[in-house]
């Protein structure tokens, strides 16, 4: 059995995320596990946005402890409806055993389904397309997966198309998903409006990754996407006291039936006590109210790519025009396909591992299932792309 390579690490967005040299190819020992809700439609359209996204967290949660090597963070995604991670050699049953169990918890305690694949990366390059994949590295072991490459957005494809990448639902283990939490806000824009941003090159190989590379420089020139953090530095979140019943429901299902309701008694319990330091810009045990602000901004995937940039940014009417025309300009020159959504607000769905080790990572959307939205306009483009006819 091949020892996985150890994946570079990326810590400064801006500057590094877009250019490869940051990135390890995959080889073809290596896999991509997949994940999606199925019926983003009928859930949107039943106000569950929130179920959703809090799905798509837990598969992040659980695969995090499934692939995870020694010493090193798990590459793993949130992408609002779904999620996506590089599984080192060694690891793939592992992962196979996760997504299974992920399925049949979506669907049998939350009510929402969820499909659930693996690809084998030599599956991929043995049809051309390149996986490349760095750790948006915040240190003391936070870090999130950014993914380069058409074969990531491959990847996703064949899981829906093609029943022979799939697993079926069984019951499993849930390590990691009593992690999640989704307690706060929505955090309303500052600025005019939340922008969803979901760019995939056309051409492959290092013409689309110079493309990818290009559009990221204009979006930076439109507006430096440091400046546009959906958090700001964490002076926009407030805590929900009382906590909805829904947030408190959607925890209670990641833990057995019979301990459900001593769990949203001790949510209730955390939420107030939280609520009231954070009110009161309290030091308790060491726990610094501010500095918990901010690391929750700084440790927010608003920016990320997957195979190309996956954005939640915080712009002016101007900008987001701007940005949207840009977009257009780079799709009619046959450059890449994209999607676009507005939203009033961001939301957040928390993974939260030690809070006293200072262990903690936030998954932003836009609200109403922002992402889902702006993957539904770049669905639409890529279907009335000539070789689509």
């Amino acid at each position: 059995m091949s020892k996985a390579m150890p994946l570079p690490s990326i810590h400064d967005f801006t500057a590094e995320a877009a250019d490869p040299a940051h990135y390890a190819a995959l080889d073809g020992d290596w896999s991509l596990a997949v994940a999606d809700v199925v019926a983003s439609t009928r859930l949107a359209g039943e106000g569950r946005h929130r179920d959703v996204n809090f799905v798509a967290a837990a598969v992040v949660a659980v695969l995090s402890e499934a692939v995870r090597e020694p010493e090193q963070p798990a590459a793993c995604q949130f992408g609002g409806d779904g999620a996506i991670a590089a599984v080192p050699p060694g690891r793939r049953a592992a992962a196979e055993q996760a997504l299974a169990a992920l399925a049949h918890w979506a669907a049998t305690e939350m009510d929402v389904p969820l499909r659930v694949g693996l690809v084998p990366v030599r599956a991929l390059l043995d049809e051309g397309l390149e996986v490349l994949v760095a750790l948006q590295d915040f240190g003391n072991g936070d870090a999130f997966g950014l993914f380069l490459g058409r074969g990531v957005t491959a990847a996703d494809a064949w899981v829906k198309a093609d029943p022979r990448w799939r697993l079926e639902p069984r019951p499993g283990p849930l390590t990691g998903l009593e992690g999640v939490s989704c307690r706060w806000n929505p955090v309303n824009s500052g600025r005019g409006v939340i922008l969803c941003v979901i760019v995939d090159p056309l051409p492959g190989g290092g013409p689309g990754l110079s493309v990818l590379a290009r559009v990221q420089a204009d979006i930076e020139r439109i507006v430096p996407t440091a400046t546009a953090a959906p958090l700001g530095m964490g002076e926009r979140l407030a805590v929900r006291w009382p906590p909805s019943w829904r947030s408190l429901w959607l925890e209670a299902r990641t833990r057995p039936r019979g301990r459900r309701l001593a769990c949203v008694l001790s949510l209730l319990g955390k939420s107030a006590l939280l609520a009231a330091i954070l009110g009161g810009g309290w030091r308790v045990a060491g726990f610094d109210p501010d500095r918990y602000r901010r690391g929750m901004a700084e440790r927010s995937d608003f920016r990320k790519s997957a195979g190309g940039p996956r954005l939640v940014l915080d712009v002016t009417e101007t900008e987001a025009a701007a940005i949207e025309a840009m977009l257009a300009g780079h799709a009619a020159a046959g450059r890449i396909r994209y999607g676009t959504a507005r939203a009033a607000a961001s939301t957040v769905t928390c993974l939260v591992g030690d809070l006293a080790a200072d262990r903690h990572v936030h998954f932003v959307d836009g609200a109403d299932l922002g992402f889902w939205r702006a993957s539904v306009m770049l669905k639409r483009m890529a279907e009335r792309e000539p070789s689509a006819q």
